[in-house]
């Protein structure tokens, strides 16, 4: 048994399947499913790389040449906790309640 994604018309994961390859061999659109290597629903398969990128966690991230997500400015080591605040497009410390 492998794991399959099943893609959209627009490459994206729709969906994740544990199947033999006779079930892909019959279906009617195998050219939908590719073997998973990383990854999951709502993630984008380039056919020409052949990979799958994450979602765009933020509109102001870009992708660099390993097809992974990077902010503006690099994430401050840790610690302290931080997250990324898009409005300032700054990483910001997680207050303690």
């Amino acid at each position: 048994m492998t794991i399959y994604a099943e893609l959209n018309a627009n490459n994206i994961v729709v969906n994740v399947i544990v199947a033999d390859q006779e079930f892909i061999d019959n279906e009617t659109e195998t050219d939908q499913y590719i073997i998973l290597t990383n990854g999951g629903i709502g993630f984008t398969y380039d056919a020409v790389n052949k990979v799958f990128i994450a979602p765009q966690p933020y509109p102001s991230w870009t992708l660099n040449s390993d097809f992974e997500w990077q902010p503006p400015t690099p994430q401050p080591p840790p610690p302290p906790n931080t997250y990324w605040n898009e409005n300032t497009q700054s990483w910001k410390v997680f207050e303690k309640i």
